[in-house]
């Protein structure tokens, strides 16, 4: 990082992959934002979804989604405090990461704000053997609830340009402009496994060839285990905010696992309809 950059000299933690339940990734995001509002720690952090879960943008209407078959396969359901379609975080195919910080540190330009903290997220696609850049080309939604196969936007869109002129998104990222924190989560796909991932949703518009016309996986264009993906990203993470390896504080845990059941985990949030607000929000 740039030493004239605002991020830079101050102190991150590093908190390597953990596997949570998608109440409980939410709740984390929610207090790191709070820590680092308080004075503590920014927060980098690597993790992967326990079980598989389905993440709703925070505007989606859960019609779209098919709750019957979430619950007989056992995917869990939340909601993100970020806008975009759903995705489906299988405990395998997917890798997410979190950085959270200071909104005064940020700058106020989404874009800028994007690209800057994208840079150790392209870093790691380039230390996997991934040619991954942001979107260039426009391209229609083949189905808008599903974060994947909605219209590519250059500013958050993360794809890997095909022998055959085509982009195919490989990461999507979003963030939570809170009024003292910016939150950014985003989710790498390791192995695009689109059977899993259209059958969450009601009435895909969709099938499995589309969706893989324009999805791709780390796994397409390197060869390495998926350990391996992880060693990489937290890599680009740590070096780029000169971080040290952290953990969650007690207190931390606690208010979070108080929050993931309160909030993250009640239908009165889950299931909230477009433009319903809800008393935790």
């Amino acid at each position: 990082m740039d030493e004239r950059d605002p991020l830079a000299d101050r102190e991150w933690r590093l908190i390597r992959e953990e596997a949570w339940s998608g109440p409980m990734n939410m709740a984390l995001d929610e207090i790191a934002a709070e820590t680092a509002a308080a004075g503590g720690p920014r927060t980098l952090r690597v993790y992967r979804w326990d079980p598989s879960t389905l993440s709703l943008g925070y505007h989606q209407d859960p019609d779209t989604v098919d709750w019957a078959h979430c619950e007989r396969e056992g995917v869990g359901v939340t909601r993100r405090p970020t806008g975009g379609g759903g995705i489906y975080h299988d405990n395998f195919g997917d890798i997410s990461y979190t950085i959270v910080a200071p909104k005064a540190e940020l700058p106020s330009d989404l874009v800028e704000s994007y690209h800057r903290l994208c840079r150790p997220i392209l870093d790691a696609f380039e230390r996997m053997g991934v040619p991954a850049r942001f979107a260039e080309t426009e391209r229609p939604a083949a189905h808008a609830p599903a974060c994947y196969l909605r219209e590519l936007h250059p500013a958050h869109d993360v794809v890997v340009p095909g022998a055959d002129g085509r982009e195919r998104k490989v990461s999507g990222n979003a963030q939570h402009r809170r009024t003292d924190a910016v939150v950014q989560h985003g989710s790498l796909t390791y192995a695009v496994r689109p059977e899993r991932h259209l059958a969450v949703f009601t009435d895909p518009a969709a099938d499995a060839a589309t969706f893989r016309e324009r999805v791709t996986g780390i796994d397409d264009h390197a060869d390495i285990e998926r350990s391996e993906a992880v060693d990489a990203l937290e890599a680009a993470l740590s070096e780029w905010a000169d971080a040290e390896a952290g953990e969650w504080t007690d207190d931390e845990l606690d208010r979070a696992r108080e929050r993931a059941e309160d909030k993250y985990a009640d239908d009165a949030w889950t299931k909230r309809r477009p433009g319903e607000r809800d008393s935790s929000d």
